[in-house]
This record gives C-alpha cells, structure tokens and sequence, in this order.
C-alpha cells in the first residue's frame, strides 16, 4: 500500500474558526491543532472536517481544557509528528526520540525549516488578526518518500 495524507495543521484559533478553514482542510486526513484552541467548539467543528488530534496551548484553561494533553506524539503512516505548543518548552531531542516534524504555535509567525533531518512546522495563527502578523495555517504531504509543506495565508480580518 502507499502512503499519501495530507494533514492540516492550525494553530492558535482562540475561540475562531474562520470559513476558509473548513474549504482549506475538506480533503485532509487528519487535522492537527497546536494549541491554544480558545473552546471546545473550535474543536467540535474541526471534527466534522476531518479527525482531530490538538495539544493544550498557555490560553487553554477550564474544565474544558484539562483532558487535552500539552504534547503528544502522533503517527501518520511511517512517519513521526510530535505536536506541543510553544517550541521553547520542547522536551525531547527529536532526532534522538525518531520525530520527523514537530509542530508547534504559540508565536503566531509562520515558519518552516529542516534541522538534523526533522522538519519543525509552525502553520502561524488562524484566529483573531494580531498585529501586522499574517493570519493563516499548513497543509503537510506525506508519501513514501517525501515530507513537504504549504504555509498558507489566508484571508479576513
């Protein structure tokens, strides 16, 4: 069998989920949110797109936020993602540990860069515009051979 998904990945929606997302994510096979979701709504609707893996982030508190775990690791066919928040408070050595991506949010920019072979993804924020910073999320494709990414903006205010 061979390997093709495609996984969105959203980050820092605070209570927002905007309608692109819903257009963007339709054929993904897994979406991934890397915290601070804002409501167990954001989470909800997510789910009606596609299955729903989401890490805690710092402004995820209440009752609603106590099961969601601060990282996890995921596995999507051969590969490895290890999903947390804010990068600064990463705990393992991804390599080390067989991670291929980590995904992360919190610092609302969009990044993407390869270290020691690991892919490290920040799809940036999908909620409320904050200051001059785009507002957007990621699609990762996965197939036998290849890891790659789109950072996507998107529109609205």
């Amino acid at each position: 069998m061979i390997l093709k998904k495609t996984i969105g990945v959203i980050s820092d929606t605070h209570g927002l989920i905007r309608p692109e997302v819903k257009d963007l994510f339709k054929d993904v096979d897994l979406i991934v949110h890397a915290g601070d979701i804002g409501s167990l709504e954001v989470l909800e609707e997510l789910k009606r797109i596609s299955p729903v893996v989401a890490v805690r982030g710092n402004c995820d508190r209440g009752s609603w936020a106590y099961d969601i775990p601060m990282s996890d690791m995921v596995e999507a066919g051969k590969y490895s993602l290890y999903v947390l928040h804010d990068i600064g408070q990463l705990d393992i050595e991804p390599k080390a540990a067989g991670v291929d991506i980590v995904i992360y949010g919190h610092s609302h920019r969009p990044e993407a860069f390869r270290k020691d072979g690991v892919l490290y993804l920040n799809p940036g924020s999908a909620g409320p515009k904050r200051f001059a910073l785009p507002v957007g999320l990621a699609k990762l494709y996965l197939d036998e051979k290849t890891i790659d990414y789109e950072l996507i903006k998107m529109l609205g205010i």
